[in-house]
């Protein structure tokens, strides 16, 4: 139950799930993201790092579809967007971080 694709699968959820959810806390799994980008003189690489997860305490990760969500957003019904729909995987801003 506690899982993003159970929240992006399941959007009529009652209160009394949306709270055990909530208490059972965000999924925080180690997501295989990377990402190359092309500088002036080379190449630099990015990969995934789950100490992510601890700067950014809304974060939440998918590894079935390998992407990120805000967990607040899933949760709560908030705002539809890339952090609610399809996950992100990116440096993208999230009104949260602001």
């Amino acid at each position: 139950m506690n899982s993003v694709d159970f929240l992006l699968t399941n959007k009529d959820i009652t209160y009394e799930i949306r709270t055990e959810i909530k208490r059972l806390g965000r999924p925080i799994p180690d997501l295989i993201i990377s990402k190359t980008d092309v500088g002036k003189s080379r190449n630099y690489s990015r990969n995934f790092n789950s100490s992510v997860y601890d700067r950014f305490k809304w974060l939440c990760g998918c590894p079935k579809i390998n992407k990120l969500f805000c967990f607040i957003c899933l949760v709560m019904g908030g705002n539809q967007s890339a952090w609610t729909q399809e996950g992100c995987v990116g440096k993208g801003r999230h009104k949260a971080t602001a």
